[in-house]
C-alpha cells in the first residue's frame, strides 16, 4: 500500500471552543501540509461554529464542521458521521482538547502500514496551565518543551519522556513500554477502509472504553496496533467530565467483553446504521 494521499484528522468537540481554537491553531503550524480536519461535533452552541469560522478567515487551514443537535452524550454517533464525510483515504483521531505538536501529522503520515493502526498517548496538562496556553506558545514549539513548562509550574513527572522526542530514543521507547497498543480516541490512526470494514464505532457506547472497542474489533479482523506514543506528541488541556457515570460505564464493558470472547469485528450499530437513519431522513424531508 502507497503513504496516505490525503489524510483526515477527525476532532470531536462539544463546548469547548476556547480549547479547540488552541488546538486547530496547532493544525495550522504542522510540518506536513496535506490533510483536512473534520470536527465532529457532539451538538455545541453557536459559539464552536464562531470559533470554526474564524479560524478559516485567518488561516489557510481546510475544516469540515459536522454537527448534530445536542441529545446527551452521542459521540459514536458524529464520529461515524465525520467518519463518512473524511475525503482523506487514512484518518487520524483526535480531541478538540488534544494541542498536537508540529510533527504530529507527518509522524502519523510516515509511520502508516498496511493491516496497522497508530496507537499514541498525551502528555495532560493542569488547568491553571491549560489556561495560560497561548497561540504563540503552540506555534512557537514553547507548549512542546517540558523546561518551558516547568517555568509554568507543571510538577516534575517520569512521562516527561515524551518530550524526548529524538528518533533513536522514541524508538528505544516505543519497544520497551509495557503498555499494550490500543485505540485511544485522542491519537490513534488507520486506513479509512479498515475502519469502515468493522462498521466505525459502536453507537451503543457512551463514555468509557469506546475507543478501545474499535481497536478490539480491529485487532479481531486482523488490524494490529503499533506504538507511536514517543513519536506523536499531543498535550491535553484540562476539563471537567460530567457525562461519566458508573451505569455507561457497566454497558460498555459488557459490550467489549462480548467483542472480546467472540472475536467480534462487526457491530450492527455503528456506520450502516448512521447510512441507513440519514437515508430515511432524507425520504421523509423529501
Amino acid at each position: 500500500m502507497h503513504p496516505p494521499q490525503l489524510i483526515s484528522v477527525i476532532l470531536t468537540t462539544y463546548n469547548q471552543p476556547e480549547w479547540l481554537t488552541k488546538v486547530l491553531w496547532g493544525y495550522v503550524c504542522q510540518t506536513h501540509a496535506n490533510f483536512e480536519i473534520v470536527v465532529a461535533d457532539d451538538g455545541s452552541d453557536d459559539r464552536t461554529t464562531e470559533a470554526i469560522d474564524r479560524i478559516r478567515n485567518q488561516t489557510d487551514l481546510k475544516i469540515q464542521h459536522v454537527w448534530h443537535e445536542d441529545d446527551g452524550f452521542r459521540k459514536c454517533t458524529i464520529l461515524n458521521q465525520a467518519i463518512l464525510r473524511a475525503a482523506g483515504d487514512y484518518l487520524i483521531l483526535s480531541d478538540g482538547d488534544c494541542v498536537p505538536s508540529k510533527t504530529f501529522v507527518a509522524k502519523h503520515q510516515q509511520f502508516a502500514r498496511p493491516d496497522t493502526f497508530l496507537s499514541g498517548g498525551y502528555f495532560k496538562l493542569p488547568m491553571s496551565i491549560s489556561q495560560r496556553l497561548t497561540i504563540d506558545d503552540i506555534c512557537s514549539g514553547n507548549a512542546f518543551q517540558w523546561k518551558f513548562l516547568r517555568e509554568l509550574g507543571l510538577p516534575w513527572s517520569r512521562h516527561f519522556l515524551r518530550f524526548h522526542g529524538g528518533k533513536n530514543l522514541s524508538a528505544l521507547f516505543n519497544r520497551i513500554t509495557t503498555t499494550k497498543p490500543t485505540w485511544n480516541g485522542n491519537n490513534s490512526s488507520a486506513w479509512k477502509k479498515d475502519i469502515l470494514a468493522v462498521n466505525g464505532f459502536d453507537e451503543r457506547m457512551k463514555y468509557g472504553g469506546l475507543d478501545r472497542e474499535l481497536g478490539e474489533r480491529l485487532e479481531n479482523a486482523g488490524v494490529q496496533g503499533r506504538h507511536v506514543r514517543f513519536n506523536t506528541l499531543v498535550i491535553h488541556l484540562d476539563h471537567p467530565r460530567g457525562y461519566a457515570n458508573e451505569e455507561d460505564w457497566a454497558r460498555n464493558d459488557k459490550i467489549r467483553q462480548t467483542v472480546q470472547e467472540e472475536r467480534r469485528t462487526w457491530t450492527d450499530y455503528g456506520i450502516r446504521k448512521t447510512i441507513g437513519e440519514e437515508t430515511e431522513r432524507l425520504r421523509r424531508a423529501a
